[in-house]
């Protein structure tokens, strides 16, 4: 449980900005939701609520997404679905129940860094970026590399619409639970971009080149990709357990997307 000793509905992302760095324990709010799995005491809880930051948009080159959409609305959304062979929508669709992907929101997830994340895992296999209020815009995986979160309000979440094809897989150990292995890969030029997340750490990337595939057998890539990570144990699954795991769900999504 946490509590919240002043609330604010920030006018504008100006305001939230400049009160979240007035105290190291203010904080940008969002669904909230996985702040309630821990003890937090927050100073000023930062609501952008008032923004018009829950949207999903595309122009000519990319799409963005605001960071109070909430998973829910990235499931449905048809734009989502028709880009990438639909992995962004996808990815979020077995979280838990609809009650709760009704409540979390994209930009307090990637914000955060969240390592059992579905939804950062296939962002990762696409060209994606994301802009801060006063951190400019940088690449989705250079943000997650930094190990702390900074101070900085996230502002939207832009993919590039590159036409790549791509595929999503989880193992839980239930429908309802928390992923305990996510792995996302996508293709395009000749070059396929995989991510595995929820190891328990943040989501990785490796990039496998098809020329490998076809002078090399598959699985002994995949053994050299996923010896090259880090799997950690937890009350979900072994490390040794997820590691097995990861090599077959990279597997398949290879050959997936070798029939398209």
């Amino acid at each position: 449980m946490f509590t919240i000793k002043q609330h604010l509905m920030a006018q504008s992302i100006e305001e939230g900005y400049e009160t979240l760095v007035k105290n190291r324990n203010n904080m940008i709010l969002g669904g909230t939701a996985f702040l309630r799995l821990g003890n937090k005491n927050i100073n000023v809880g930062i609501d952008l609520s008032n923004l018009e930051l829950d949207y999903i948009r595309e122009d000519e080159n990319n799409i963005e997404i605001g960071p109070m959409t909430t998973f829910r609305s990235i499931e449905t959304n048809e734009l989502l679905k028709e880009n990438f062979d639909g992995i962004v929508a996808k990815s979020v669709e077995e979280i838990v129940g609809i009650q709760l992907r009704s409540v979390i929101t994209a930009g307090a997830t990637v914000a955060s860094k969240y390592g059992f994340s579905d939804f950062i895992t296939a962002l990762l296999t696409l060209d994606t970026h994301i802009e801060l209020f006063k951190g400019g815009v940088v690449s989705l995986e250079s943000y997650l590399s930094e190990e702390k979160v900074p101070k900085d309000v996230l502002v939207k979440i832009i993919i590039k619409k590159d036409g790549r094809r791509a595929t999503f897989k989880t193992m839980r150990n239930s429908k309802s639970d928390y992923a305990i292995l996510n792995c996302a890969v996508s293709y395009l030029g000749g070059e396929y971009r995989v991510a595995v997340g929820a190891r328990p750490g943040r989501a990785v990337v490796t990039i496998i080149e098809n020329e490998q595939l076809k002078s090399e057998n598959l699985e002994g890539i995949i053994k050299k990709t996923v010896d090259e990570m880090k799997f950690g144990t937890n009350m979900r699954a072994s490390g040794e357990y997820r590691e097995m795991i990861a090599k077959v769900l990279i597997r398949r999504s290879i050959e997936e997307l070798q029939k398209k």
